[in-house]
C-alpha cells in the first residue's frame, strides 16, 4: 500500500509564502502524475495543480502565477511552493495521484490570516 504524508503547513499573513512537501513511501511515485488538492471547510476537495513524471505542470486558474509544483523522484517527494498567499487559500492541502488512486494522508493545514 502506497502511503503519502503532507507537511509544511502553518499560519501565514496575506502576501506570505509557504512550502509544502508530500513524501511518498513507494518508488512507484516516479511513474505517476502527482497532484496537490485543497479542501476548505464545508467545500469539496479541489485540484490545485499537477505535475507529470518529467516535470510538466498544470495549475488551477486561481493559483496560476502564485503556486509552483515541483518533484524530486529520487527522494519520492513532491513540493508546493506557495507565494503571495491570500485568505482564500486557507484550506487543508493534500497530495495524491491525479486519478486519486492512493489512500489520502492527513493533509496539512494552511491558514492565511492577518
Amino acid at each position: 500500500q502506497v502511503l503519502v504524508a503532507e507537511s509544511g503547513g502553518g499560519l501565514v499573513q496575506p502576501g506570505g509564502s509557504l512550502r509544502l512537501a508530500c513524501a511518498v513511501t513507494d518508488s512507484v511515485f516516479s511513474f505517476y502524475v502527482m497532484a496537490w488538492y485543497h479542501q476548505a471547510p464545508g467545500r469539496q476537495r479541489d485540484l490545485v495543480g499537477s505535475i507529470t513524471p518529467s516535470g510538466d505542470t498544470n495549475y488551477a486558474e486561481a493559483v496560476k502565477g502564485r503556486f509552483t509544483i515541483s518533484r524530486d523522484n529520487a527522494k519520492k517527494t513532491m513540493y508546493l511552493q506557495m507565494d503571495d498567499l491570500k485568505p482564500e487559500d486557507t484550506a487543508v492541502y493534500y497530495c495524491n495521484t491525479d486519478m486519486r488512486l492512493w489512500s489520502w494522508g492527513q493533509g496539512t493545514q494552511v491558514t492565511v490570516s492577518s
